[in-house]
């Protein structure tokens, strides 16, 4: 087995409910998750800030530091660790029209004010890691806000949330497109452009989701390689993706089986997870499962990863440096073809 830690999100169990149709599966409750991430093989957590402290909004700043260290007293009874946490902005009333790039001032306080308590809570956590995904910070009407002010009312921003705590680590996950038409910030080529003119570069990085590199047209193992180049690559979520249509969250490799083959040898062959990285599941369980198969995409995904991990260290490097000296690429693509479907190579 590869060096891989693996981490799951509390919102990759739910009640199956989706933008036309009502909730089909009862609900489970934080507690057992956790302890059926645990049994499953999962060390590591993913919170938004109010998985972590519910209603948050209603607390002091002392309030919620004192929920996350009981959080913590959990955690650590379980033997799991935070990943990261992010401040879950798109669901509130006043970041309808973003957070950080809202046209309002009093939104964009509210954002700023949620995005230091998450690193408060990710503090208490044991974390130093904040995820921003983008979700509202772009435009439903091209000519709704002044796309050069909004992005250095961003950048004000993550400079607030860098010098609020010396420590905190800063991944931004890039979306294309959902639940805005056009993202300010939608591809990690984006990020870290946009970490470069940061007060502290060294501080931000990138957080590369699998079915939002397809949602751009763009290929996952290579927005990995891109960010791994940089030494930015601190976080993935593997899933899979059905083209350029909404936002999937499918089990990891059911798709696009050959893309999921390379986005695993990218991250072996960079050595990626050394520094401590996770490999996170960002995945939906199909609506039309039962509750007792609530995690079984989980446990899927979890499945492929170890595959592709297994098929990866198969690979005859010397043969594919021989097919890749002589340019006999069609060669090349038959082999990897032949080794993942299983067949032996003549």
């Amino acid at each position: 087995m590869a060096n891989f830690k693996f981490s799951v999100g509390p919102w990759n169990v739910h009640e199956g409910a989706d933008a036309f149709g009502p909730e089909v599966r009862t609900s489970i409750s934080f507690e057992q998750k956790l302890a059926k991430f645990k049994e499953i093989g999962f060390t590591g957590i993913q919170f938004h800030d109010d998985d972590a402290v519910p209603d948050m909004n209603d607390l002091s700043e002392s309030q919620i530091k004192s929920r996350a260290r009981e959080l913590k007293q959990l955690l650590d009874s379980q033997g799991l660790e935070a990943e990261f946490v992010a401040p879950r902005l798109w669901m509130d009333e006043r970041t309808i029209d973003g957070g950080y790039t809202s046209n309002s001032a009093e939104d964009r306080e509210f954002a700023l004010w949620r995005s230091l308590r998450s690193i408060d809570i990710a503090r208490e956590l044991g974390s130093d890691r904040l995820v921003l995904w983008l979700a509202r910070e772009g435009t439903l009407c091209a000519e709704s806000k002044d796309p050069v002010v909004s992005l250095q009312r961003l950048r004000e921003a993550v400079n607030a949330m860098l010098a609020h705590d010396p420590g905190i680590r800063i991944l931004i996950e890039p979306k294309s497109n959902e639940p805005i038409d056009r993202s300010f910030v939608p591809t990690v080529g984006h990020v870290l452009g946009f970490a470069a003119g940061t007060d502290d570069p060294s501080r931000v990085g990138a957080l590369l989701e699998s079915a939002h590199a397809v949602l751009a047209g763009l290929d996952p193992a290579l927005e990995m390689a891109f960010c791994l180049a940089h030494r930015k690559l601190w976080g993935v979520h593997l899933n899979d993706q059905n083209g350029l249509r909404y936002d999937q969250d499918k089990s990891f490799g059911v798709e696009n089986l050959r893309s999921a083959f390379n986005q695993i040898k990218v991250l072996m062959d960079s050595g990626y997870g050394s520094n401590g990285e996770y490999i996170g599941l960002d995945v939906k369980a199909m609506r039309t499962q039962s509750g007792e198969l609530s995690y079984a995409h989980l446990e899927n995904s979890l499945k492929m990863v170890k595959l592709l991990e297994s098929k990866v260290r198969r690979l005859d490097k010397g043969l594919v440096s021989s097919y890749q000296d002589s340019r006999n690429y069609e060669a090349l693509e038959m082999y990897v073809m032949e080794l993942l479907l299983g067949e032996k190579h003549a």
